[in-house]
């Protein structure tokens, strides 16, 4: 069945200036500029004022959309609010080193863009991860064994954190008694801790 039309808004905070040109929506916020391209979804996307309260929102339609359409309105929404997450606050994954044995022992090269893994189930060979654009890997000072990813665009940093555990799977033993690995241990924005 198809809804004649279904929409949906969602708010534009203060200090955040976004801009919407055939689909592809930009965000710029005090962190920085983020866009994302949309051209794919058959949606509507307006920016509106609230006439009682004067703020600034976002509308998606979706005319004569199947359920599936209708889901999809929730879902750029969902990423619109990430955009605008990271331009003000920023996103923080921490990863942390397990191992039963062999210490891993990881350095950060190339200005907090690469990292390289050493030692890890004992193996000879160094791992290389190098960050996707815009995301920064360092060491933690006040936990053992952790790592700290930063960046803007929660696709990026989580991608960059994806990398990096991807690298250091245990081939051709039984994973369920080796847990060696680099693992995502949480996942928070950068303002909240600071």
């Amino acid at each position: 069945m198809k809804t004649i039309l279904s929409s949906e808004t969602m708010d534009i905070p203060d200090g955040v200036k976004v801009k919407i040109n055939a689909k592809v929506i930009e965000v710029e916020g005090p962190r920085g500029k983020l866009s994302r391209d949309f051209k794919h979804l058959n949606l509507d996307f307006h920016l509106m004022t609230d006439e009682e309260t004067g703020k600034r929102k976002l509308k998606i339609d979706a005319w004569f959309g199947s359920r599936k359409t209708s889901a999809a309105i929730r879902t750029a929404l969902s990423h619109v609010g990430n955009l605008i997450t990271g331009v003000t606050k920023g996103y923080r994954y921490k990863m942390r080193f397990v191992y039963a044995h062999f210490p891993i022992n990881a350095s950060i090269g190339n200005n907090n863009k690469a990292i390289e893994i050493r030692n890890f189930l004992g193996e000879k060979k160094v791992r290389k991860v190098d960050m996707l654009d815009g995301v920064t890997v360092i060491r933690s000072d006040k936990v053992k064994d952790e790592l700290v990813l930063d960046g803007n665009d929660i696709e990026l940093v989580s991608r960059s954190a994806a990398l990096i555990n991807q690298k250091c799977h245990v081939k051709n033993k039984d994973i369920r008694k080796f847990l060696d690995g680099i693992y995502v241990s949480e996942k928070s924005t950068i303002l909240e801790e600071e």
